[in-house]
């Protein structure tokens, strides 16, 4: 453990380092705000500012952090994992804060006499063992010194996705070239996922990769464990596609499974047939349309809904529903729950994350036995979210969405949606009551 902590210090200094925000020490909640941020949009998962207090020793706390916020830090600093930092970077003694004191204490004095001590004379064979190790000491090092990276002009530097097909599963072929670099560790990641990364040949050309679900991606090409490209992969949909979450691909629904009287949705006993089980917790279930809303101005925009969470409670414990309001720059992400799972939730506001573990979400606690009419608007910096024409809340935005390119539904077991509305006053709109 006292390993894992010296690590943890390292990360800590490296992630200051990159960061080129001066002492930690002096760092403000709004610098713990914004570190927040920029993890999430390069690794996309939410560490919360009182988290980030912890791990720099601003609040007292005696755990040490989860493996999913150390593959976080690990991600942030451009390591596929925190086992890959550990490999990358061995601990010999202990790591000492810059701004910790280094504190050297005096040899302690005796009162015992100090008998005279004759000196020894070294033999040959003492001389050339020193000599051996030395030897073996600098070839060590030697091996050990990483050698100078060729200077690459990243504008130079190739990297570029071809959809094959306009349905859904969709293989893309990348064409790159990395060769510059002159390494071979050279990977394409999918997305933000670091875990949809594949080492791909640092002198080849082309790579292909399988995207089963749709969405707006950021493929990345990573070199050296640094993002050096990244190129567009949207993944469109013709309509509406639900989907049922399964690692590694995900189960296709029909058209006509998510068809219902005047809803899209799904029932419990489809959901049933299709996954074997009656109990659909941390079971999700997506509906999504991506495609061009070039109608809508992302920073002035109405979002209406009506829709429930049809499990019963038996089936899905927390019965939470998300309604997410995709951007090709970050996204909305507004979640329902059954009342009393209020503090598992959390609204990502483009970059602004309002988690439930130190907010009061109870207005986002939903009766599903009957349908829930969901509003939001967008204007400027400013978003307001209505629950049957109430607002539950006002906070900002902390980015700009920049283009619209899809809506998606996200149901922990069964759902349905009876319609969808997403407009800009004067500009155009989009309705559908399926």
């Amino acid at each position: 453990m006292e390993k894992e902590k010296q690590l943890l210090m390292l990360c800590r200094k490296q992630i200051e380092q990159s960061l080129k925000w001066g002492d930690s020490e002096a760092w403000s909640n709004d610098d713990f705000e914004h570190l927040s941020e920029k993890i999430f949009d390069k690794t996309r998962v939410q560490l919360s500012i009182s988290t980030l207090k912890r791990i720099w020793g601003k609040v007292r706390y005696e755990n040490f952090p989860t493996t999913g916020t150390l593959n976080a830090l690990a991600g942030f600093l451009g390591y596929e994992s925190w086992r890959e930092f550990r490999q990358e970077n061995e601990v010999v003694g202990p790591v000492v804060e810059v701004n910790e004191p280094v504190i050297v204490r005096p040899p302690e004095i005796s009162t015992e006499p100090v008998q005279p001590v004759k000196p020894k004379q070294r033999t040959a064979p003492k001389l050339i063992s020193i000599a051996a190790v030395l030897v073996v000491v600098a070839v060590f090092f030697l091996i050990r010194e990483k050698k100078a990276k060729p200077v690459v002009d990243l504008s130079k530097v190739k990297f570029e996705a071809i959809k094959v097909s306009d349905s859904l599963p969709n293989s893309v072929i990348f064409n790159y070239d990395a060769s510059a670099f002159k390494s071979d560790s050279v990977y394409i990641q999918q997305s933000w996922d670091p875990t949809r990364r594949e080492k791909v040949d640092g002198n080849g050309h082309q790579h292909t990769s399988i995207y089963y679900n749709p969405g707006y991606f950021l493929a990345k090409l990573v070199v050296d464990n640094k993002i050096v490209k990244q190129c567009i992969v949207n993944i469109q949909t013709k309509g509406w596609k639900g989907t049922i979450e399964k690692m590694p691909v995900p189960i296709y629904l029909s058209a006509k499974e998510i068809k219902g009287d005047g809803f899209m949705g799904v029932s419990a006993a489809t959901l049933q047939q299709k996954t074997g089980s009656p109990v659909f917790n941390g079971v999700a279930v997506k509906f999504a349309n991506v495609q061009d809303f070039k109608n809508i101005n992302a920073d002035n925009f109405t979002f209406e809904t009506t829709l429930r969470n049809s499990s019963a409670v038996e089936a899905s414990v927390c019965r939470q529903v998300n309604a997410v309001i995709l951007g090709s720059g970050s996204a909305i992400v507004i979640p329902l729950v059954e009342k009393g799972c209020i503090s598992q939730i959390g609204i990502l506001a483009a970059g602004n994350f309002i988690d439930g573990k130190n907010h009061d979400l109870s207005a986002f606690g939903c009766d599903f036995s009957k349908f829930q009419d969901l509003k939001c608007t967008v204007n400027g910096k400013s978003l307001k979210i209505y629950l049957d024409d109430k607002i539950i809340l006002a906070t900002t935005v902390g980015n700009s969405l920049h283009e619209i390119v899809g809506i998606r539904f996200e149901f922990e077991g069964a759902g349905e949606v009876k319609n969808v509305t997403l407009s800009t006053p004067g500009r155009g709109s989009y309705h559908d009551s399926f």
